[in-house]
């Protein structure tokens, strides 16, 4: 089951386009030159009742908390969830239940993630961003909001970070093993039989071709102005200013100088200041 579910994970990040933040693509990159091993980034298995009453979905007083932590992915966790990552659809699922209910007066976004894979993202941080006109919404970061999960905080109206807090690197990132290399060597060649000259562009066992490359980074680029796009809109910057930024990451006060924050606060100040100010 574990092995199983592993493997289902591993699926959901090699050979799409990512929006995850450049340590943690390292890190991906390892994982996969090790045997897809996804302990690595996701960390023991929880159940989802579990967490969906620990960690993702709390209430303090009129204020609903949803938790986004770890690498996000797309779809539901269907019953398993990994610590260290979190799903798109159950996020879409507590901010509606929040938004919904007249007892909630504000929402935060509790954020801790570096990120992750672009499908599921943009769609998502639409819906929270036209919800501000239903009632106020609040990103804290504690202490990362990297790519994608800027691209989720940045749908609030408000953000703040701590002082080692980090947000930015908006940009996407498609990562393609190429194996071929290592096959030759252990003398091993691959035959792959295809309909389509254009089939196998991505495959590991197939070198890109300079077609290939350019339609990929083609598609990159393309998700790029889109996350360019949809800061922008958000955070009231034009975009020429988000994409001169190069995907670069902010920390602390310098977050709020490039204007990706509001504020420079720890975790706790800021729920302390938010409940206050009601």
């Amino acid at each position: 089951m574990m092995a199983h579910r592993s493997m289902a994970l591993t699926r959901q990040i090699i050979n799409r386009p990512l929006a995850l933040s450049s340590s943690h693509a390292v890190l991906i990159r390892s994982m996969l030159l090790n045997a897809g091993d996804d302990a690595m980034l996701f960390g023991p298995p929880t159940e989802w009742q579990h967490f969906i009453a620990e960690q993702m979905l709390e209430r303090v007083d009129d204020v609903a908390i949803i938790k986004v932590s770890g690498v996000l992915l797309p779809g539901s966790c269907d019953g398993w969830m990994w610590g260290g990552a979190t799903f798109y659809d159950d996020i879409g699922t507590a901010f509606d239940l929040a938004v919904n209910d007249a007892s909630i007066k504000c929402i935060v976004l509790h954020i801790d993630s570096p990120g992750g894979t672009v499908a599921g993202c943009f769609d998502l941080a639409d819906r929270i961003y036209q919800a501000r006109s239903v009632k106020p919404l609040v990103s804290i970061v504690d202490e990362m909001a990297c790519s994608a999960a800027y691209a989720l905080a940045s749908a609030t109206e408000t953000i703040t970070v701590p002082r080692t807090g980090e947000v930015g690197s908006i940009g996407v990132v498609k990562i393609h093993m190429d194996i071929t290399g290592a096959l030759e060597s252990d003398g091993i060649k691959v035959t792959t039989f295809q309909f389509g000259d254009r089939k196998t562009d991505s495959y590991p066992t197939t070198p890109l071709s300079d077609e290939a490359r350019g339609a990929i980074q083609a598609d990159i680029d393309q998700l790029g102005e889109l996350f360019v796009a949809t800061v922008a809109r958000n955070r009231g910057l034009k975009p020429d200013v988000v994409k001169a930024m190069q995907a670069q990451t902010y920390l602390g006060q310098s977050c709020v100088d490039a204007g990706l924050a509001d504020a420079v606060m720890s975790r706790s100040d800021a729920f302390t200041d938010l409940l206050k100010n009601l």
